[in-house]
């Protein structure tokens, strides 16, 4: 993959445009806007830097921490301000992620206004790039959208160079925004493709412009305009999008050197590799030390995601149906059914824990938790001292030694903490070498993909009234790991109103996407995120305390960074800050 770094004299906050796809390096480091915007190359060279931006950490690159400010998975370091309630409008995390999907925004405007006035491309294809960047650009305003409500809103007649110092528009309202975002999405989808050659896999899609559209209306309670939507790419309505989902879960979380699934609707492409570190760092911050470069499991699961999952009949698991009385036992007792004595780098008694129940308790379960999760008792292919080696997940007493990769047992990097692992996103071995650097992982991350898709439409069927086809579409993503249907005869599978199918697509939502970044804005969305999280509090495996998570009011949308009020007078900060 080659690199392409050229100024284009458009820049809001520094434009540098590398490539996240295979390009033709266009001769020269430095161009002249009036020399670079000329031919087709160019534009295709220039929309690859709008591609490029969503890799970074601050824009779609570490989407998968977000579900750590729910209540599905723990953060120890990277974005920790905002579960712990210390953050505030100065928070980096808030300023960056600002700042960043603004570039992403001005790269698409900038775009827009360059290639509508270029004469050496054709007609055709000049539409498709301009629906392409109106779908980039409602992508990134959903996000700001998201998080912060109204925003300011500028678009392709911004000319930056002239009016920097003036761009300081009051923010326009929540329905401003989305009836721009929704604009855009229909250009977008009368402009896209259903679908790219082969080595333009990657961009976006007509049906990934449906399925974006969809889920605007679905966050604004527009139901059947969702339904609508969903049931374009879910049915092919239109158009033969060919999505389905992947008779693999697993599979669809290690895409990696051209391995495809009909799954992903639209995704961030990654690589890496010497000479190709264009990846993002889910393994750096959700693999372990036990994984290839030494990782910082940054992010774990949650306890409470962990026994959502179902066992293999669809019903409900407990731990009281393991050991009796367990949800009542103090830290210790907990300890004393699950932890080993572990000394010398060797398990040296199992004490009065009986390891294979434990394991089994995990395994007979939805098989979306064991493509999720590193659970104790199970092996991780991992990699120590420059070497592949089979890393054991142990729960050690009190008094034991610590577990270390060295000896092939996994250590949580996290003080304290006794947590469970991802599995999903993180690599096993190295790759076959496919992986050189931790930071760039090279697996595909999905944004929209089918399985979404059937859950939304399921919720939108529901909240309009049509329990059976809500049935039907959640029945569908069960169906695909073999769970038994919802009212498919165990009383335990019975739903019967509204309000029931709703806290199943609740729950079918966090096990199916978790470590994909969507938990947190579904809380936000469905207004529950302040009960939720006030009841998931954060604890490890033993049920002891790891910090505090508050959650009030005012967190339902973040701050306008302090930095942006400065710039501009006009903005109105968010109600609490």
């Amino acid at each position: 993959m080659k690199k392409i770094i050229i100024y284009l004299g458009i820049v809001m906050m520094g434009l540098s445009l590398n490539g996240c796809y295979d390009l033709d390096t266009y001769p020269g480091d430095t161009l002249s806007e009036s020399l670079f915007w000329a031919t087709e190359d160019h534009a295709h060279q220039a929309m690859m830097g709008i591609y490029a931006n969503m890799r970074n950490e601050h824009v779609f690159g570490r989407q998968f921490e977000l579900d750590h400010l729910g209540d599905i998975a723990y953060g120890y370091d990277q974005m920790a301000g905002i579960p712990r309630g210390t953050y505030t409008a100065r928070d980096g995390d808030i300023s960056n992620k600002w700042s960043r999907l603004y570039e992403s925004i001005q790269r698409a405007n900038g775009f827009m206004a360059r290639v509508s006035g270029m004469d050496g491309i054709d007609a055709d294809v000049k539409g498709r790039y301009l629906a392409e960047a109106r779908f980039l650009r409602a992508l990134h305003y959903f996000e700001l959208l998201k998080f912060w409500g109204g925003v300011p809103y500028y678009d392709e007649t911004t000319n930056v160079n002239a009016e920097y110092a003036d761009m300081k528009k009051p923010r326009s309202s929540a329905e401003e925004i989305r009836s721009h975002i929704l604009d855009d999405l229909g250009e977008a989808i009368a402009g896209l493709p259903v679908s790219w050659p082969d080595g333009e896999y990657g961009r976006a899609t007509k049906g990934a412009a449906y399925a974006l559209r969809g889920k605007v209306h679905l966050y604004n309670k527009a139901w059947k305009n969702a339904i609508a939507d969903f049931e374009e790419v879910a049915y092919n309505r239109s158009n033969v999008y060919g999505y389905a989902l992947d008779d693999d879960y697993a599979r669809i979380f290690k895409l990696y050197n051209g391995a495809k699934s009909a799954e992903m609707i639209f995704a961030v492409q990654n690589k890496s590799g010497v000479g190709t570190s264009y990846g993002m760092p889910m393994n750096f911050y959700m693999g372990t030390r036990n994984s290839y470069g030494s990782c910082w499991n940054n992010t774990v699961p949650s306890t409470q995601l962990v026994d959502m999952y179902e066992c293999t009949d669809g019903k409900p698991f407990s731990w009281n149906d393991i050991f009796p009385g367990y949800s009542g036992m103090t830290v210790d007792q907990r300890k004393d059914v699950l932890c080993v004595e572990y000394k010398g780098g060797q398990i040296t008694s199992l004490l009065d824990t009986d390891t294979a129940k434990i394991l089994n308790a995990y395994v007979n379960r939805d098989p979306r938790l064991a493509a999720t999760v590193i659970v104790p008792y199970s092996i991780y292919k991992g990699w120590a001292s420059n070497a592949p080696r089979d890393m054991l997940f142990i729960l050690e007493a009190s008094g034991s030694d610590a577990p270390n990769e060295t000896y092939g047992t996994m250590r949580n990097n996290n003080g304290s903490w006794r947590t469970y692992f991802y599995r999903k996103f993180v690599t096993e071995y190295d790759l076959d070498g496919a992986i050189s650097d931790r930071s760039h992982t090279p697996f595909e991350f999905p944004l929209i993909r089918y399985a979404d898709v059937l859950l939304m439409l399921a919720e939108a069927c529901n909240e309009d009234g049509q329990l059976e086809k809500a049935l039907t579409e959640i029945n569908r993503v069960r169906a695909r790991v073999g769970l038994p249907g919802l009212n498919s005869g165990a009383a335990w599978l019975a739903v019967g109103s509204q309000e029931e199918m709703r806290q199943r697509i609740y729950r079918e939502r966090a096990v199916e996407l978790a470590g994909e970044g969507h938990r947190f804005n579904d809380l936000l969305r469905w207004s529950t995120a302040k009960e939720v999280i006030a009841a998931n509090p954060p604890v490890g495996i033993y049920g002891d305390n790891l910090y505090q998570h508050p959650f009030t009011d005012r967190d339902y949308l973040w701050p306008i960074p302090g930095v942006e009020l400065e710039r501009n007078p006009d903005l109105a900060q968010n109600p609490g800050w």
